[in-house]
């Protein structure tokens, strides 16, 4: 008897310990681009977003910019890739003005997007001082800024099928 109720302890233990890395792995955060969900059509984007400033066709994708007055509290240009199947991916290029300006759009960014998927350190993505990337199986994400070149703070987000493809996996 003392057998068998070790052995159901060890099971339930066992059982136990798995339940929660199964959760764990069930919470990911699902990946949205300016909250569309990926392969939304292009003429619902247009009657949410309205006209874009700009179009632009090339290599198969249609490019639509936009200007947005307050993203995480910052002036950008959103530009979002459709392919024949919709919504692909997009980008963001923060309007700062100079280099401290540029580090903190960076850093207020970077917490706003530790806060939504979580913080790269956890996930072993963290690339150089000013680049952070968090891959999801809902899309990838990239954060960077260039001091030295006085380029942009810039927010890449992409389906996955997308990234396999810039990866040069397709």
């Amino acid at each position: 008897m003392k057998k068998i109720v070790f052995l159901f302890t060890i099971f339930i233990a066992l059982i136990m310990a798995v339940i929660p890395i199964t959760l764990y792995a069930d919470e990911e955060p699902e990946v949205l681009f300016h909250d569309f969900r990926w392969k939304t059509k292009m003429d619902d984007f247009i009657a949410k977003m309205g006209n874009p400033v700009h179009r632009e066709v090339a290599n198969g994708f249609s490019s639509f910019i936009y200007k947005i007055n307050d993203f995480y509290g910052y002036k950008a240009f959103m530009v979002a890739y459709f392919s024949k199947n919709g919504l692909e991916g997009g980008a963001y290029y923060f309007d700062t003005n100079n280099p401290d300006e540029l580090m903190k759009c960076y850093k207020d960014v970077q917490k706003e997007l530790f806060k939504k998927y979580g913080s790269t350190d956890e996930r072993n993505n963290e690339m150089r001082t000013y680049e952070s990337s968090w891959d999801f199986k809902s899309g990838y994400i990239h954060l960077k800024v260039n001091t030295k070149k006085n380029d942009p703070v810039t927010l890449w987000i992409s389906f996955p099928p997308l990234t396999k493809m810039l990866d040069g996996e397709n």
